[in-house]
């Protein structure tokens, strides 16, 4: 499989939280736990993807990244929620769920 752009990722009908973060960022780094508990949380209704802006200026300048961490949820290419700042599990789960397909019964 070859490699899948940022542009790609995003246009997935399933919400895409994406979370600009760079290394040196102590905030950052306290999101990484976090992150692994929504994705236990959330489990498959969601894709969790995390974009260094140091190693990605060119997608960091699109999106106008002035801070981070800054979290951003996408659904079909669309920005469908923005917030800097560190959040815990739930939030973001409660957040998230928004947008999730309703489940088939």
């Amino acid at each position: 499989m070859g490699k899948v752009s940022f542009q790609d990722l995003i246009q997935s009908e399933k919400p895409v939280l994406v979370d600009f973060s760079a290394e040196w960022c102590g905030p950052c780094k306290m999101m990484a736990p976090v992150l692994r508990e929504l994705k236990a949380l959330v489990a498959h209704r969601a894709t969790i993807i995390k974009i260094d802006v140091d190693r990605n200026p060119e997608i960091s300048a699109v999106y106008q990244i002035r801070g981070v961490p800054t979290l951003m949820i996408f659904q079909k290419g669309e920005i469908k929620w923005r917030q800097s700042g560190v959040l815990t599990a739930h939030q973001l789960k409660q957040t998230l769920s928004r947008f999730y397909q309703p489940a088939v019964v």
